[in-house]
C-alpha cells in the first residue's frame, strides 16, 4: 500500500499482467547477454576489491557513487564488474562525471555500459578507451549529445 499525497490510500495490485512471465524484465541470461561480446573480463566485487586493495564494501560503495558501474550477469548472476572500467588499481577516473552524465541523459547502467564499450568508428576504438586516453572532454560531449 502507498498514500497519495492527498491522503487517499492506494493499494497496488500484485498480479503479473496477462502474458508477462516473471522473469521479463529482469537482465537477460548470459547467453543473450547484449554484453556478451563487449566485455572479456568480468569481476565479482571481491575480485575487484583484490584488484583495488580493499574490501567488498568499499566496492559496493564505488559502485553506489558511481565511480565504477556493475551489472548482474554470470552464473550465479550477482553484480559483476567489467575489468576495463578499472586502471591499473583505481577505477577509470574520468568514469564517475561520464556516468552521471550518460545517467542524466536517461541511461541505465546496462545502457550506460553497452554505450561504453561498443565500438565507434568515429573514435577509434570504444568511449572507453577513449577516456583511458585522455579523451574525456569529446567523450562527455558525445554522451551529452545523446540526450537530445
Amino acid at each position: 500500500m502507498s498514500w497519495h499525497p492527498g491522503g487517499v490510500k492506494q493499494t497496488r495490485s500484485l498480479r503479473r499482467p496477462a502474458g508477462r512471465s516473471p522473469q521479463e524484465g529482469l537482465a537477460q541470461p548470459e547467453a543473450t547477454n547484449p554484453l556478451e561480446g563487449l566485455v572479456q573480463v568480468w569481476l565479482s566485487f571481491q575480485e575487484a576489491a583484490d584488484r583495488l586493495g580493499t574490501d567488498v564494501p568499499a566496492v559496493r560503495r564505488l559502485v553506489r557513487d558511481r565511480d565504477l558501474l556493475a551489472v548482474r550477469c554470470g552464473t550465479p548472476r550477482m553484480p559483476r564488474v567489467p575489468d576495463s572500467l578499472l586502471h591499473g588499481d583505481l577505477p577509470l577516473p574520468e568514469l564517475r562525471g561520464t556516468l552521471m552524465l550518460l545517467a542524466d541523459c536517461g541511461f541505465n547502467d546496462l545502457e550506460a555500459l553497452r554505450w561504453l564499450l561498443t565500438e565507434d568508428d568515429t573514435l577509434p576504438g570504444t568511449p572507453a578507451q577513449a577516456l583511458r586516453a585522455g579523451r574525456k572532454t569529446e567523450i562527455r560531449r558525445r554522451a551529452q549529445a545523446l540526450a537530445f
